[in-house]
C-alpha cells in the first residue's frame, strides 16, 4: 500500500498506519466487558499509573510510519531504492542521507538514490534578470543548515524545519504528524535532507537555494553522524535541554562554539527572543512562544549567517572514509559508471550543437532526405507517377548506400559493446548512468540556450508591438537570431533516444544493402536485440522519430520480432495518450504506471515513445492480457513550431497514435476541449479514408487542472455539447467520404457517460516547493481502474499483430496527403465545396476558349487569318473572365462558410488567373501550329510534282543498274527497300514530327488541378482501358467488430 501510493506521487503514503489486528482488539474488548463498571476503582484507573505490562497489553502502539518507509528502503534493491527516493522527492519529502544498517550500525550514504533527482529554482543574474536554474541535486551547490538535538526535548526540531521550508507540508516527519507513535525502530541515527528552492516571489523564506539536514534521535548517541554533518554544514542548529556544566555533551557544544562556523542554539526552557551572543553565535528561547515567532527568529538568524557560509555539495559526503557509499559497494554500478564516463569523455570540449552531427551521422541529413523521399514516393504528383516512383526508389537506394558508408563513431561502438555484455543488471546500471550523465553534460548549455531564446523572443515581441518607423529593419535580424537559436536548441538536445535512433539507422542501412558495415564489430542482425532488452527492462523506445516525423518500419519490426523471440508472442493491450503541449500527459503516465517518460515544461517529448508494462500474475487472472504497451507522444500545437507544417504533423501523429491504440487517453488541460475536438475530427475523417487498415480504436477524455471537485456532476451540459459536436462533425465527414457513420462512436468507441474524467490540479500550491495534490493522485488511481476495465473487456493484440498493424497504419498514413492539412472536418467540407466551384469556374473558362479556338480554326482553314496574337485571345476571354470573377467574389463573401473560405481566397484567385493565362497560351500555340501546318501543306503541294519527277528518274536509274539481276527477287527487294527509305528520308527530313498524345497524362493533370482531394489521383491504373466506369467508382461499406462501423473505398481491379 505504501509503495503503491508513493509511486503515484501521493504524499499520504506516509500517513498509512499499521495497527493491531482485529483478533487482538476483539480479545481486549472481550476482557474489558468481563469486569463491571460498578465494581471498578475509578480513581485508580484514571489517575494512578498502570504497570508497563498492563499498558502494553491495553494499548499496543501502531508501527511508526517512518519505520514502514525505512523497512521498505532496507529491503529494496538499488533500482527500487532510487525510484523510492525520486518519488519521495517529488512528494517534497525529506530524503535519507545517512542511513545506519539496522544490524551492523555501519553508516551508508545512498548516493545512487539521488542520481535521477533534478531540481529547478529561480535566481537573479548579474543583470538582475530572473532566470530559471535546473540542476541534479547531487551536483548543485548550496549552503546547508544542520539540525540536531541532545537528549529529550519538548519541542520538535523536525516541525521547526518544516516551518522554515513549507509550513503547509510535513517535509520532515515529526511527532505531531498523523500516525506518529512513541516507538520507532529504524529512524534513530538516520540523517535526512531536504532543500528550499526559491521562486523569486514575496512568499520566499530565503532568496537562495538552501539545504536542510536533520539528525533523528539523540546526537549524543550518534557521534559519527554528528561529526560528519557538523563538519560539512554551513550553519549548525542544536536543540538543547538545560545541561549541567559538567555534562559530557557540553564538550560538544563548547567545541562547536569555538568553531568559526555559525551556531544557533534553540533552548526549549528559555523564553528569550533571538539573541546574538557573539559573531555567528545565536540563542533562541522556545518556551511560551508561538511557532510563527520562533520560525521568524530562526529564519533571520540563518539568513544573517548564509552570506559568509561556505557551500555544501551532496556528492562530497562520499569523501568521508568511515561511511559506506552504495555506488562503490556495487561492482555492476561501478562498472556502468566507468564505462559511461569513458563515453562522456569523448564528448568533452565539443560544441554541443555539433555533437549529433559528429557522433551520430546516420540520423542526420541523409535520414531526413530519405524520409522526405519516402513520403513523396507514396504521394506522387508528377505527370508520370511510374517514372517518378522509379526515380525516387533509385535515389532512396543511393541514400541508404551513403548511410552504409558513414563511419560508426567510437561513442556508439562503446555503447553497443556495453549493451552486448548479456548481463541484465550490468546493462540496467549502464543505461541509467548514461541517462544521468548525459543529462548532466547537456543541462548547462541547454539552460543557457533557453535563456538566450527567451530573451530574444521577448525582444521580438516588443519590436512587433512597437510603432517605430524602422521596425521591419530591426525585427528581421532578431527573427533570424530566434530561428537560429531554435535550431541550436534542437541540435543540442542529446539523449538515449538519439543513440537508439542512430543504432536503428545503422540497422536499416545494413538491411537495405544486405551487408554488414566494416567498422561494426558484430553482425547487424543482433542490433534489434539491444532495443528489445531495453524495452523488457522498462526503458522507453522511440516509435516515431520526432525530428524526421517518420516511423522507421524496418527497425521497429525487427525490434518487435526480437521481443517475440525473447518473450514469446504475448497478448498486449496498446494504451496511447494524446494531448496539447504541456498538458501533463507524461506526468500522468509516470504516476499511473511508475514509468520514466521525460517530463518538463515545454515540448519535452518529440515524436512517439513506447514502453512495455508487465501485467502482474494476480491481474492476469482477471484479464486476458500479458503486457500493456504504453505509447507517449509529443505535445500537439506547440507554440515554437506554430504553422501549417505543424498542423499537418500533429494531425498525422494523432491519427497514427489513435489508430494504433486499443485505448487512447485524450488529455485536455482545463475544461475547453476545442483544440482536441478539431484534431479528433481530422482523425475520424482520415480513418474513413483508409481502405486497407482494420481499426477498432476507443478513447477516454481526461480534463486536467479542474479546481472544482464537483465538475463531473456540474458539467453534464458540457459533455452533451461535446458529444453533439463530435457527432455532427462525424456526419459531415461521413457525407464527404460517402459513409454511413452517424455518430463519433461509430468510428472511435466512446461513452460520454463513462469515458470523461476530471483531474484536480497537479500541485497543492505553487511550485517549486508545493507537493503533488492528493486529489490528483486519487484521480490517477480512478483512471487506472477505468483503463483496467477497458483492458479486461478487450482481447488486445498479439505482438505479431501489433507489428503488422504498425506497418499497415503507417503506410496508409503515408499515402494520405489531403486531410492532415486542415484544422477540422468543417474546413475539409468547405474546401471540397470550394473545389466544386473552382472546377465550374475553370470549366467555364476552358469552354469559352474552346469555342473561340474552334471559330478561329475554321477561319484559319478558310484562309481568313494568317496570325493569332495572345492579346486577341485574351480580349475574347475577358467577358467570361469577368463573369468568373464576379462569381468568385459572391461565393467567398456570401457562402455560409465564408469565414473559413476567406483563408483560401487569394490562392484560388491566383490559381484561376494562372489557368486563364495557361489556356490562352496553349490555345495560341495550337492555333499557330495549325497556321504552320497550312503553310507547310502549301509548300509540300508545290514540291509534290518535283518530288514525283525526281523519284521517277531515280527509279529508272535503279532499274538500269539492276537489269542483270532481274531474276533474283531477294536482291531486288533489298535494293528497293534501301532506295525507298533513302528517298523517303530526303522528302520528310524537313517535315515537323507529330507529337505523341498522352491522354492519360493530360487527364491526370486536369483532375489534379480541379480536385485535389479526390482519391482517384492516387491510383496509377489506366482508366482508359477499363471496360466499365461504373465499376471504377463503385463504393462498398464494411462493418467492423465491436459495433464500430466505418466505410471504405474499394476500387475494383
Amino acid at each position: 500500500m505504501f509503495l503503491q501510493k508513493l509511486l503515484m506521487m501521493n504524499y499520504k503514503a506516509r500517513s498509512i498506519t499499521v495497527t493491531e489486528t482485529t483478533k487482538h482488539r476483539n480479545e481486549r474488548q472481550q476482557k474489558s466487558k468481563q469486569s463491571s463498571a460498578y465494581t471498578v476503582d475509578v480513581f485508580s484507573e484514571i489517575f494512578e499509573c498502570s504497570s508497563l505490562s498492563d499498558e502494553r497489553t491495553s494499548n499496543a502502539d501502531p508501527i511508526h510510519p517512518m519505520d514502514v518507509q525505512m523497512a521498505v528502503f532496507h529491503c529494496a534493491d538499488g533500482f527500487l531504492k532510487q525510484l523510492m527516493v525520486t518519488k519521495l522527492s517529488q512528494c517534497r519529502y525529506a530524503l535519507p542521507l545517512l542511513v545506519p544498517d539496522p544490524f551492523t550500525q555501519q553508516i551508508e550514504f545512498p548516493l545512487w538514490t539521488f542520481r535521477e533527482i533534478n531540481q529547478s529554482w529561480k535566481i537573479k543574474n548579474n543583470d538582475s534578470e530572473t532566470m530559471s536554474q535546473s540542476q541534479p541535486v547531487w551536483k548543485a551547490e548550496s549552503p546547508m543548515v544542520f539540525f540536531f538535538r541532545f537528549g529529550s526535548v519538548s519541542s520538535s526540531k523536525s516541525q521547526l524545519i518544516n516551518n522554515l521550508i513549507n509550513e503547509k507540508h510535513h517535509t520532515f516527519f515529526h511527532r505531531h504528524c498523523p500516525g506518529s507513535s512513541r516507538t520507532r525502530v529504524l529512524m534513530d541515527g538516520v540523517v535526512e535532507i531536504a532543500w528550499f528552492c526559491p521562486s523569486r516571489t514575496d512568499d520566499d523564506k530565503f532568496t537562495d537555494r538552501v539545504a536542510f539536514c536533520n539528525l533523528h534521535g539523540d546526537a549524543g548517541e550518534h557521534e559519527k553522524q554528528l561529526d560528519i554533518m557538523t563538519s560539512m554544514a554551513s550553519v549548525n542548529v542544536v536543540v538543547l535541554p538545560t545541561l549541567d556544566r559538567n555534562d559530557k555533551r557540553m564538550a560538544n557544544i563548547q567545541s562547536l562554539y569555538k568553531d568559526p562556523k555559525p551556531l544557533i542554539c534553540l533552548l526549549p526552557e528559555n523564553v528569550s527572543a533571538l539573541t546574538e551572543q557573539r559573531n555567528g553565535k545565536y540563542k533562541i528561547g522556545l518556551k511560551d512562544r508561538g511557532q510563527a515567532d520562533v520560525s521568524e527568529d530562526l529564519r533571520k538568524a540563518i539568513t544573517d549567517c548564509l552570506p559568509s557560509a561556505f557551500t555544501f555539495r551532496l556528492e562530497d559526503v562520499s569523501k568521508h572514509s568511515d561511511i559506506r557509499v552504495d555506488e562503490e559497494d556495487d561492482n555492476d554500478c561501478k562498472t556502468g559508471k566507468d564505462a559511461v564516463q569513458h563515453m562522456i569523455g569523448l564528448l568533452e570540449k565539443k560544441d554541443l550543437t555539433k555533437i549529433k552531427e559528429s557522433f551520430l551521422p546516420h540520423q542526420g541529413t541523409l535520414w531526413h532526405q530519405w524520409c522526405k523521399m519516402n513520403k513523396e514516393l507514396n504521394r506522387p504528383q508528377g505527370v508520370d507517377p511510374e517514372m517518378e516512383i522509379s526515380n525516387k526508389k533509385v535515389e532512396m537506394r543511393k541514400i541508404r548506400e551513403e548511410q552504409h558508408k558513414a563511419p560508426i563513431s567510437e561513442f556508439i561502438n562503446l555503447f553497443m559493446k556495453q549493451m552486448n555484455s548479456h548481463a541484465t543488471n550490468k546493462s540496467m546500471f549502464f543505461l541509467k548512468w548514461l541517462r544521468i550523465l548525459l543529462d548532466e553534460y547537456t543541462s548547462a548549455d541547454l539552460s543557457d540556450l533557453l535563456h538566450k531564446y527567451n530573451r530574444t523572443w521577448t525582444e521580438v515581441s516588443k519590436l512587433s508591438r512597437s510603432s517605430s518607423s524602422n521596425k521591419s529593419v530591426e525585427l528581421l535580424p532578431k527573427q533570424t537570431e530566434l530561428l537560429d537559436l531554435s535550431k541550436k536548441l534542437q541540435d543540442a538536445t542529446f539523449g538515449l533516444e538519439h543513440i537508439m535512433r542512430e543504432i536503428g539507422q545503422i540497422y536499416e542501412s545494413c538491411s537495405s544493402v544486405k551487408e554488414n558495415k566494416k567498422d561494426l564489430q558484430f553482425d547487424f542482425s543482433s542490433l534489434p536485440s539491444l532495443a528489445a532488452e531495453m524495452m523488457i527492462s522498462r526503458f522507453p523506445l522511440e516509435l516515431m522519430d520526432g525530428d524526421a516525423a517518420h516511423v522507421p518500419l524496418v527497425w521497429i519490426s525487427a525490434v518487435i520480432n526480437e521481443l517475440i523471440h525473447k518473450l514469446g508472442d504475448q497478448r498486449v493491450f496498446v494504451l496511447s495518450v494524446l494531448g496539447l503541449q504541456s498538458s501533463g500527459k507524461s506526468t500522468m503516465l509516470n504516476a499511473m504506471f511508475g514509468l520514466q517518460f521525460a517530463v518538463s515544461a515545454g515540448r519535452c517529448t518529440r515524436g512517439a515513445f513506447m514502453q512495455l508494462v508487465k501485467v502482474s500474475d494476480e491481474m492476469k487472472t482477471q484479464m486476458n492480457i500479458n503486457y500493456i504497451l504504453v505509447v507517449d507522444t509529443e505535445g500537439l500545437r506547440a507554440l515554437e513550431l506554430a504553422g501549417g507544417s505543424t498542423r499537418h504533423h500533429d494531425n498525422e501523429l494523432a491519427t497514427f497514435v489513435v489508430g494504433l491504440g486499443n485505448l487512447t487517453l485524450v488529455n485536455i488541460f482545463g475544461e475547453n476541449p476545442s483544440e482536441m475536438q478539431d484534431i479528433l475530427q481530422i482523425v475520424v475523417q482520415a480513418f474513413m479514408r483508409m481502405k486497407e487498415v482494420k481499426l477498432t480504436p476507443s478513447c477516454v477524455f481526461v480534463h486536467q487542472n479542474i479546481a472544482d471537485v464537483t465538475a463531473g456532476e456540474k458539467n453534464m451540459e458540457g459533455r452533451r455539447r461535446l458529444q453533439e459536436k463530435l457527432d455532427k462533425m462525424t456526419r459531415l465527414a461521413a457525407e464527404d467520404e460517402v459513409c454511413d457513420a452517424e455518430r463519433f462512436s461509430d468510428v472511435i468507441a466512446f461513452d460520454v457517460q463513462k469515458d470523461v474524467m476530471y483531474f484536480a490540479q497537479l500541485w497543492e500550491g505553487s511550485p517549486p516547493m508545493a507537493p503533488p495534490n492528493p486529489s490528483y493522485c486519487e484521480n490517477v488511481h480512478n483512471l487506472k481502474k477505468t483503463i483496467l476495465s477497458h483492458v479486461s473487456n478487450s482481447n488486445g493484440m498479439m505482438l505479431t499483430d501489433i507489428k503488422s498493424h504498425i506497418t499497415n497504419l503507417w503506410e496508409a498514413l503515408l499515402k494520405e496527403r489531403f486531410v492532415f492539412s486542415f484544422k477540422n472536418a468543417l474546413e475539409i467540407a468547405a474546401y471540397r465545396k470550394l473545389e466544386t466551384e473552382y472546377s465550374k469556374w475553370t470549366w467555364s473558362l476552358r469552354k469559352a476558349i474552346l469555342e473561340t479556338e474552334n471559330t478561329l480554326q475554321n477561319q484559319i482553314e478558310n484562309g481568313a487569318i494568317n496570325v493569332v496574337e495572345e492579346t486577341d485571345l485574351q480580349d475574347k476571354l475577358n467577358i467570361k473572365s469577368a463573369e468568373v470573377k464576379r462569381s468568385m467574389t459572391e461565393f467567398f463573401e456570401k457562402d455560409t462558410n465564408a469565414s473559413i473560405l476567406i483563408q483560401w481566397k487569394k490562392s484560388f484567385e491566383i490559381k484561376v488567373s494562372h489557368i486563364q493565362e495557361n489556356i490562352v497560351r496553349e490555345t495560341q500555340r495550337k492555333l499557330n501550329e495549325v497556321l504552320q501546318q497550312r503553310v507547310l501543306k502549301k509548300k509540300i503541294d508545290a514540291q509534290r510534282t518535283q518530288n514525283e519527277n525526281a523519284l521517277l528518274e531515280k527509279a529508272k536509274d535503279l532499274a538500269l543498274t539492276l537489269k542483270d539481276k532481274a531474276n533474283d527477287d531477294k536482291i531486288l527487294q533489298k535494293k528497293f527497300d534501301s532506295f525507298w527509305e533513302t528517298c523517303l528520308n530526303e522528302i520528310i527530313k524537313k517535315t515537323p514530327q507529330v507529337k505523341d498524345i498522352d491522354i492519360l497524362r493530360d487527364l491526370r493533370v486536369l483532375l489534379r488541378d480541379i480536385n485535389e482531394s479526390s482519391p482517384v489521383l492516387d491510383t496509377q491504373r489506366n482508366v482508359l482501358e477499363l471496360s466499365s466506369y461504373s465499376d471504377y467508382v463503385q463504393i462498398k461499406k464494411k462493418t467492423f467488430c465491436n459495433n464500430t462501423t466505418i466505410c471504405k473505398y474499394v476500387y475494383k481491379d
